[in-house]
């Protein structure tokens, strides 16, 4: 074995105790120390196309995920697991011996980088202080913007927003209702939103000659059906029994909780009745309650 390998074994061993020493900190604050994964992301900001920009240094510093390798590295890319030391090892000891290794390739989302193939090699890099790597790049479209550093939830609080600003520009709902009073957390949840409308809207056309307009509709909903519902959650101050979900949020969850019950009882179900139902099926244990709060509470201070 060549000093180069011993000094890469070696140099592997640092690294996966800093790992360690990473998660052991990390955990102390409450903060995540994977790599994010690039299936979930892409799943969240849905990229409409994709573009080949060729092979190009990038900062090391802006690679915040990997296609398929985000459970073996920290997000500062030191190795989690012992059966990495080969691969990583023999790469640190040709980066040693000066051997030209070919560029990684990435994906690129804004301004953030998700590795494809080569995270041993952005690992040793990393560990040897090196400031940029070369990478074949495929650029995602995407109209949500990533950058460096963010975590997943950041990702997700963006793509709510995003979610949130196209439906009121599409609808122009906030004029017609106070868009203050409702607020998801979850992707997804603007577009079940106006299902419900719409699903409002049938039946009150049912029972009517001519067909109520989209705007009628959704005032309506609002006051008869949304309003109700919210007011029933404060009032059974469910937002403290399930830190980190919002009134809207709760909406969601009671409204298909109160449809059940009036289809298991047959007979019209007040809403308080459902929220209250919902709450007393759904307990937090008191240390599940106290965990989430908690991370509610590091979230909030982070932003």
């Amino acid at each position: 074995m060549s000093r180069n390998d011993i000094i890469a074994q070696e140099e592997f061993s640092k690294a996966i105790k800093r790992a360690r020493f990473q998660t052991l900190l990390s955990r102390l604050q409450l903060e995540r120390t994977e790599l994010l994964s690039f299936y979930d992301i892409k799943e969240l900001v849905k990229p409409k196309q994709q573009n080949y920009r060729g092979v190009k240094p990038i900062p090391i510093s802006q690679i915040i995920g990997s296609e398929g390798r985000f459970n073996d590295f920290t997000n500062a890319f030191y190795p989690k697991k012992y059966m990495l030391k080969g691969r990583w090892a023999s790469i640190s000891s040709a980066h040693r011996n000066m051997v030209d290794l070919p560029a990684i390739s990435v994906y690129k989302l804004g301004n953030a980088y998700f590795v494809r193939d080569g995270n041993h090699r952005v690992s040793v890099a990393r560990a040897n202080g090196g400031e940029f790597i070369d990478a074949e790049i495929v650029e995602l479209d995407s109209e949500i913007e990533l950058e460096p550093g963010m975590t997943d939830r950041q990702i997700r609080d963006k793509v709510v927003a995003y979610e949130r600003k196209r439906v009121l520009k599409k609808t122009g709902i906030g004029k017609l209702i106070d868009m203050d009073a409702i607020r998801f957390s979850a992707p997804g949840q603007y577009t079940e939103m106006l299902h419900h409308i719409e699903v409002h809207k049938y039946y009150i056309n049912m029972s009517q000659k001519e067909e109520i307009p989209f705007d009628q509709a959704v005032v309506s909903w609002f006051r008869n059906v949304y309003l109700p519902v919210a007011e029933a959650i404060k009032k059974q101050k469910l937002t403290t029994k399930f830190p980190g979900l919002t009134v809207a949020d709760l909406y969601m969850w009671v409204v298909k909780h109160w449809n059940s019950m009036k289809d298991r009882s047959g007979q019209g179900v007040a809403p308080t009745e459902a929220s209250r139902d919902y709450a007393e099926q759904n307990k937090l244990s008191f240390f599940r309650w106290i965990a989430a709060w908690v991370r509610k509470t590091i979230a909030r201070i982070k932003k």
